[in-house]
């Protein structure tokens, strides 16, 4: 039975990477295809949309939605929805492009097309196949971010999530089935072979597309068939990292390494707080879990994105759970009863870094002097240690490095 749904390619990217060239090219190609557009832009008047409607061919075929003043990954999801419905609708078209604001989170958009969103009317699933995830990257940024050791992005906006553009860029690259690494023109091609290292191990999934003025095929983000929601879940280097406890050797292509830091005894809360206000600028990547004493009852988070770090309760040790719940896990999952403690459960930390020239050594002792020692383990009076994790409402705490 043919899919007659119609294929969907969502553009990522932070703002100045060149999504809307890509898509300018893609619409004055000549693809035989008659494509309509969504763009979203956070501004009242949505700049974008302006900009694609004046530089492209446009010759009445396609038909170009604009969304401002707010996400589709957030506040106008349903709005999208509503949008993309009346369009199938009203008129005939082969293809749907999305342009996504600079400051867009990519998973929420896939999961908007891929399963619908329960406060909308229309449902995206019988009408839009989702079918590539495309990451624009601003090749010249990554690269000046390298020896200056500045954010990887310049723009300062925060948006309607509260996140910071690292952490929104990092998502973009880690979710992605295509990465197109734009302005390459603006680059010696040597720092485009380190370049592509790094967002490899970021991303080992994605197919990896060079550009200059964003000039791509269209065959190249076009009718791939590459989206497998499972599959992009998955498919970020640190939880490659996670699941494979794969450890690389220190001498990899471009100085670029990673590693899994793991230990059962947890973090004195103090000092592991000043440890990830004074992260190496060599480390690019950092993600995963951690105990801090005190807080038995949930599991800390890290998330480092370039310059951007945050830390705080981010779920449930599975020890905290009613006992039936934790036997469904251990069903599912029965490795993790291998590593069950009979006092603490599952409580542990695990890690991982990824990073640029940088030596892990050294990491890896900062990292141990924040372990309780073996008089602070056994004291077991953890509950008097001042937590920096807090205030608990906002559930986590920014220590970013300024």
């Amino acid at each position: 039975m043919t899919d007659e749904r119609i294929p969907v390619t969502v553009l990522s990217g932070s703002l100045g990477a060149g999504k809307t060239t890509v898509l300018n090219h893609v619409l004055t190609a000549d693809h035989g295809l008659e494509v309509a557009v969504v763009v979203n832009d956070m501004g009242d008047v949505n700049v974008d949309a302006e900009h694609v409607t004046q530089q492209s061919d446009l010759g009445g075929e396609e038909e170009i939605i604009e969304m401002s003043n707010g996400c589709i990954c957030c506040r106008l999801r349903g709005d999208m929805l509503d949008e993309v419905g009346r369009l199938a609708d009203r008129r005939e078209f082969d293809y749907l492009l999305v342009e996504s604001s600079g400051i867009s989170e990519p998973v929420p958009v896939a999961q908007t097309f891929a399963m619908g969103f329960e406060d909308a009317d229309f449902d995206p699933t019988d009408t839009y196949e989702l079918d590539t995830m495309v990451t624009v990257v601003n090749a010249h940024s990554f690269w000046e971010s390298f020896d200056s050791g500045e954010a990887l992005v310049s723009e300062a906006l925060s948006g309607d999530s509260g996140r910071v553009p690292e952490e929104v860029l990092l998502d973009q690259i880690e979710f992605c089935d295509v990465l197109l690494l734009n302005k390459c023109d603006l680059v010696p091609d040597e720092a485009i072979a380190e370049i592509e290292t790094v967002l490899e191990r970021l991303q080992p999934r994605a197919k990896f597309v060079r550009t200059e003025f964003g000039d791509v095929d269209p065959d190249e983000i076009l009718g791939t068939g590459r989206f497998d929601f499972q599959a992009a879940s998955n498919s970020a280097g640190w939880k490659h990292e996670l699941q494979h406890d794969h450890h690389h050797d220190p001498q990899e292509e471009h100085g670029v390494t990673s590693f899994v830091y793991e230990r059962d005894r947890p973090f004195h809360p103090g000092r592991i707080a000043g440890l990830l206000s004074d992260l190496p600028d060599e480390l690019i990547r950092a993600k995963g879990f951690f105990w801090s004493a005190g807080r038995e009852d949930v599991a800390m988070g890290v998330d480092k994105a370039g310059t951007s770090v945050r830390a705080g309760p981010s779920g449930q040790w599975l020890a905290t759970l009613p006992e039936a719940e934790r036997e469904q896990y251990f069903a599912a999952r029965p490795g993790l009863e291998e590593d069950w403690d009979e006092e603490w459960g599952d409580r542990m930390t695990r890690l991982v870094f990824i990073g640029r020239e940088f030596d892990e050594e050294p990491l890896i002792d900062r990292l141990d002097e924040c372990v309780l020692t073996d008089a602070e383990f056994e004291d077991d009076d953890w509950s008097t240690y001042a937590d920096p994790f807090e205030p608990e409402d906002r559930r986590e705490l920014a220590l970013a490095n300024e």
